[in-house]
Formats: structure tokens, sequence, C-alpha cells
């Protein structure tokens, strides 16, 4: 019996490779020293018996003794999902053998073909080699093709010189002029007498280094300058004969080279050669580099049928294809560096118990001996019981704040009411109250400290709809009557903007509350509740006409009983819509420090901008606001602080070099598990850019220092965990009116429209 069987990775290609090696160290040896100095041991390893979890450790890491470090082996290592390991048991030893030979004979002839084929697929005794068929080709292109001039020729001098250079123009030019022509008998094509040009024009001569025009009687293209048919003839039919032949070898070889590989594939597929399957149960993977990385596991599930992907905090459901692409290696820095097989004929290994009585299948604690059950149900037990006493702990706080905040807003009612009026209505402070006394409190975004805030703005609003209600309401002219007809003209209005499409840029649900409840399908009492406490807001008592509507609003609000309506519910809505202003400000803010460039304060409002506008949106779609616009800012906001620490440490200045990787580990770093916790594909391509960036200085010469400081850093940057081990506080809010919130929004995103986020 053995643990776990190490196996070589260099060299090879598949599983079956590195276990042949491994039982033949003669061939290791051959692999790995030259020709002349190895010699075969001919020692053989063979198994007499196997375990039922067959775990095999594949060696992805060797010493660089020319950098003095260790290096991962990236090489693309295949591995099956059924193993039969017949051929390496002591009783096939005979024929194992047989086909061993068999097949070492077969890649000796495989490497012949190979060798031919090459010889037909790269021709040529030069530096650049071609097909051969493509040479063919190209020649018969070349052999039909006809010379057209860049302008037309004139005759040549006679007087010139019959067996120079000008001899030898004169009788192409000649030749191009008159076409192809046979030839008298007994003479080559090339001597055939041409006729004698006139003596009144001069031969052209062309000075090629100290004439800068071409020649007026060169091709527009390679051409043949004179050719006769019959020769064309005869060189189209070899050419083409030729190219055929060839064609057909390379066919040939090609065939003949895919039969050998599927006979070596298929050598040990006889069923006497199929008796011990082993079939893949688990995959451990290792992403990074040698001294740092991130590991996670492929776990087959037999009752679900599919492969189970462990990750630090999630597990979750993959596929035989992507425990492919991430294990097998070779174009990626992830690989399996463990692989675990069981025997296929052993299924008791991983299957469920069952209650011999019952014949139920057993599960969680009912597979566990009766002692340890006893102690897992006690533990889960005080467990349970903990939990029971923090939940009470939690309510009783809850309650403690609410009743201090039901206590101080009752008393601020009080001290209103008696700066306003002589007759102070009393108000009550006990629990049961804060659900009458809650009219009084207005939420701040309906209730401004300043005149000329938002409170004026819906002041304004308010008294319109007034107005507006007072005019068609000629006949019904009493308080009520008005409240109510304002109310519906009010929501009329609201409802028309929920029900807008618009820019990203004017987003109504900033300027109102009732806009975003109506889009979120707030219920019905809440929406009448916050329209009552709009018209019930005190800065109405000082226009006359608005101050008995407003009384009347008030007394409204007084008469609504605690069990119509949950004020739980109620607080809920309005706290959402402050946590959606506030999530507001952050990417206002955050997308403003963008543009300027201030790419290390923005990323604080960018990162918790997305994290509350995705806690917002679990409960609704128009809960927040564009996940992607945020995390694409989120991203390239980091992207462009990698990309200035990645210049401040190639500058090799320490100043620079410190302040680039404190930029690393105090922002880039803390924030990087916040890219892979929801495995977004542009978020995790984005951490593979900034680490492949960081990884790239690994090969290159620095100073020892520097390199001393990568190696403490890369670490860090490599650690693929998701967990947030620190991170900074929110930074503070400036308080924005409405008014200025939706038009400093409105700037920011109508910008966006003109300036992408990479810049461009």
């Amino acid at each position: 019996m053995f643990g776990q069987y190490p196996l070589q990775v260099n060299g090879f290609k598949d599983l079956h490779e590195c276990l042949e090696a491994a039982m033949i160290e003669g061939e290791i040896e051959s692999l790995h020293s030259s020709a002349e100095n190895s010699a075969k041991s001919g020692q053989e390893h063979w198994f007499t018996e196997l375990p039922p979890v067959l775990t095999f450790e594949l060696s992805r890491f060797e010493f660089n003794q020319a950098l003095g470090r260790p290096e991962k082996i990236h090489s693309k290592l295949e591995f099956p999902s059924m193993l039969y390991m017949d051929r390496y048991m002591d009783r096939n030893r005979e024929i194992t053998r047989i086909k061993r030979e068999e097949i070492r004979r077969l890649k000796e002839h495989l490497t012949l073909l190979q060798q031919r084929l090459e010889r037909y697929l790269s021709y040529g005794s030069g530096p650049k080699r071609f097909p051969l068929a493509d040479v063919l080709q190209y020649a018969m292109e070349f052999t039909s093709s006809k010379p057209v001039c860049t302008s037309p020729v004139g005759d040549f001098d006679t007087s010139a010189p019959p067996g120079g250079t000008t001899g030898q123009l004169l009788l192409a030019s000649s030749t191009a002029e008159q076409g192809p022509s046979t030839p008298p008998e007994g003479l080559a094509p090339a001597l055939a007498p041409t006729p004698a040009p006139s003596t009144q024009q001069r031969v052209p001569i062309h000075k090629p280094f100290t004439q800068s025009r071409l020649p007026p009687d060169l091709p527009m293209h390679p051409a043949p300058r004179h050719i006769t048919e019959e020769e064309l003839r005869v060189l189209e039919g070899c050419l083409h004969r030729w190219r055929s032949e060839v064609e057909n070898d390379t066919r040939d070889l090609q065939g003949s080279i895919s039969r050998i590989h599927r006979t070596i594939e298929l050598m040990y597929s006889d069923k006497s050669m199929m008796q011990v399957p082993y079939r893949l149960h688990a995959v451990l993977v290792h992403e990074g580099q040698a001294n740092a990385g991130h590991y996670w596991a492929y776990i087959y599930d037999p009752h679900q049928r599919c492969w189970m992907k462990y990750n630090d905090i999630s597990v979750t459901k993959s596929s035989w294809e992507e425990l492919v692409r991430d294990s097998f290696g070779g174009y990626r820095n992830a690989s399996a560096y463990c692989l675990m097989y069981i025997n296929d004929k052993k299924p008791f290994l991983i299957e469920e118990e069952f209650d011999k009585e019952t014949g139920q299948m057993l599960s969680g604690l009912d597979k566990l001996p009766p002692d340890l059950k006893a102690y897992v149900k006690e533990d889960n037990g005080l467990f349970d019981k903990e939990m029971e006493e923090w939940n009470t702990l939690q309510a009783r706080k809850a309650q403690q704040e609410k009743m201090a905040l039901a206590v101080a807003a009752a008393a601020t009612a009080v001290v209103a009411e008696t700066a306003t009026t002589t007759s102070p209505q009393p108000m009550s402070t006990e629990p049961s109250t804060p659900d009458n006394s809650a009219p009084q409190q207005d939420p701040e975004y309906m209730e401004q400290p300043s005149p000329t805030d938002f409170s004026r703005h819906l002041q304004e609003d308010t008294e319109r709809a007034i107005s507006k209600a007072a005019a068609e309401q000629q006949e019904e002219r009493s308080p009520e009557g008005l409240l109510t007809a304002a109310i519906k003209v009010e929501y009329t209005r609201l409802l028309r903007f929920a029900q807008e499409d618009t820019a990203p840029g004017n987003d109504y649900r900033l300027q109102h509350v009732i806009v975003y409840f109506i889009q979120n399908q707030a219920p019905k009492k809440i929406l009448e509740r916050t329209l009552l406490m709009q018209f019930a807001d005190r800065n109405l008592g000082f226009n006359e006409r608005c101050k008995s509507i407003m009384k009347v609003a008030r007394a409204k609000l007084d008469l609504i009983k605690p069990e119509e309506i949950n004020m739980e519910e109620y607080e809920m809505w309005h706290q959402d819509y402050r946590n959606f202003r506030e999530t507001t400000i952050f990417l206002m803010i955050g997308l403003e420090l963008f543009q300027k460039k201030s790419f290390v304060e923005a990323l604080m409002y960018l990162i918790y901008s997305y994290q509350y506008n995705r806690e917002l949106l679990v409960k609704g779609l128009y809960r927040g606001h564009d996940d992607e616009l945020i995390g694409l800012y989120r991203r390239e906001c980091l992207l462009k602080l990698n990309e200035n620490a990645a210049g401040m440490f190639e500058s090799g200045e320490e100043p620079e070099v410190s302040n680039g990787l404190s930029i690393m580990n105090e922002l880039v770093v803390p924030c990087i598990p916040l890219l892979l916790v929801h495995d977004i594909e542009k978020d995790l391509l984005s951490v593979e850019d900034m680490r492949n960036r960081w990884c790239s200085y690994l090969g290159q010469e620095m100073e020892p220092n520097l390199q001393e400081k990568l190696t403490d850093f890369l670490p860090k940057l490599l650690d693929c965990s998701t967990e947030i081990k620190s991170f900074h506080d929110p930074p503070k809010l400036p308080t924005y009116s409405t008014l200025e919130l939706v038009e400093r929004y409105g700037r920011v995103m109508a910008s966006l429209s003109r300036v992408p986020a990479d810049g461009r």
C-alpha cells in the first residue's frame, strides 16, 4: 500500500505517459540526459495490489538555478475521467511488455512518417521553407501570368552591343512586344532571332542606384518575359501532375499518421486490459506561482451526477468542461496538483449508508456512531441556546433604541408645539405610543432645517397642488375636501414621474420619496401616510389658505390607529429611501473624484456605493442604481491605482517604490476580495490583469531590495481568499438638499456619456 504517488509533469502530455515513465526508470533517464550518456537500466515497477483510492501528486514545481528560486510548471497535462490501471499490474506484465514493444515500434515508424511529411510541408534548402504543394502552385501561377508593363515600350537602337546588358534588354523587350512565337528548328527559344528595331531611337539604360524612376518596360507583377504555347502547355501539365502527386502523398502520410495514432490510443482498449477501472473523484487545483497562490477543489457528487467546486467560502455546481479548463494547465497559471481516483468496482466508498431495519438512507447525524452522535447533539443544543440568547439581547437593544428615539421625537415635537401655540398637546412616552406620535417627526429628506432647502421646494409643490385642487373644486370648498383633492393631484403628478422613462441623469426618485415608493410597489398605506406627512408640514401654517388643510392632515394622522398601519414597515421603507440617497451621494462623489483623476480618494466612495447598492438591489430592481455602471468604475479605479503603483515601483526610486507598495497594500489588495466574491467575469479578469502586471516583474533583473519587497508583497496580492480582513471605514458624507443632490447628480451622469470610464 502507498499514499500519494508522485509523478513528474515536465515533458509529458497526459497522465498515462507520466505513469509509464514512473514505472520504467530507464525511460526517465533517457529523457533527462543526452543520448551518449544515458543508459537504460531496464528496471521496471509493477503493482501487485492497488488501494481503493489512488492519489497522484503531480510535481509542478522545479528550482530555477539561474534565478535562484522555485518556479511553477504551467505546461498542459491531460488526465481521463476513467483511468484503467491494468497495464501497470504485475499479472499483466507479459502482455503489457508486448504492447509496449508494439507501441515503441509504431512510434519509430510514426517518427519516420512525420519526418517525411515535414519534408513535404517545409520544403526548401534555405532558412525560409514552404509546403511543396504551395510551391508548385505558385510556380504554376507564375508560368500562366502575362506580363503587363508600366508604359508602352519603344524601339531600341541596333547599334547597341549585342553581347552586353543592353543587348539582353533589347532581346527581352522585342520578345515582349511581339508575343510568343515559334523559333526555327535547331534553335533554342531563347536564341530565336527577332526583327531589327528602328535605328532612330535609343535603348533606355536603367541605372538602379542613380535613377529613382522605374524602367518603362518593368512588368506590374512577376511573369515570364517570353514563353511559347508549347512550353506553357508542357510546363503546366508537369506542374499539375506533380502537385497532384504531392497532395496525394501528403494525404497518404497524414492518413497513415492518424491511423498509427489511433492504433496507439486503442492499444489498451480490449476488455482484458479494462478490468481495473478507477473513476476520477476529486481534483485539487492551484492558481498562482511557486511562492503563493490560491487553492480550490473539484469533487464529484454521485447523487447529483455533477462536479462541485469547493472554494474558500462557497460551494457551487460546476462541469467537466470547467474542471478541464482550470486543471489541465497550459494557457493559464491554474492547474491541478493532486488527482484522486476511486476504484469504480467499489461504489460503497462514496455511496450513502442505509438503515438495515427501515431501508432508509442514512444522512447527517444518523451516520455517526452513538457516542459521537450524542456529543454532536449536546453541542448543537448549546449552540441553539446561545443563538436564542443573542437574538433576545439584540431585540432588547433594538427596543431600547426605538424607545429612546420615540422619547426624543416626542420631546422635539413638544418643544416645537410650545413655540408655535400657547396650548401644546400632551405627548406620551410609553412604548406603545411612538406609532401615534411619529407623525410629528418628518424624515430628514422631507423636513430640512433651512428654509432654502428642500422644505421650500416641497412646500412649493404642496402649495401648487392645493391651488390646483382649489381651482378644480369650485363646489367643495371644505378643508377636508380640498385636502383629498390636493393629495389626488399630487399623487397623479408623482405617478406620472414614476412611470416616465428618463435618462440616468434625470432620476425622479431623488426628487420625491413617493416616486421611489411607487416604482418599488410600496403598500398603499405607506403611500397614504407619506402623502399626509407632506401636507401636514408645519411650514404650510404660514400660508392662510394652506393652514386649514395642514391642520386637517395632522388631525387625520392623529386618528390613524396603530393596527391600521405597520409602523415598523413604514420606517423600513423610509430607511430604504435614506439608504438610496446615501448610496447616490457615495456614487456621485466617487464619480466626480474619478473624473478629476483623484483615484485614491474616489476608491472608497465607489467601493461603498457598490456594496450598499447591491444590498438595495437584493430587495428589488428599482431599489438602487445600475449595478454594472458602478462595477465598471470600481474596476477602472482599481486598475488605475494598480497602474500608478506599478509605475512607481518600476521607477526604482525609494520614495516612489514605498508609495506604490503602500497604495497596493492599503487600497488595492484589501479590495480584491470584493471583486472575487461574486464571481463576475469582468471583475475576475481585472484581478488577473493586476496580478499578471506584478508577476511579470519576477523574471526581470532588479536591485536586491526591490526583489525582497516584491517577494514580500506578491503573496498578499495572489491570496485569492474572499475574506475581507481589514477595511477602511466609509467616508463621512456631507449634507445635500434634494435640489442640490438632483442637480449635481445630473451633471455627473451627463458627463459620463461624454467621457468613458477608460478616459478615451
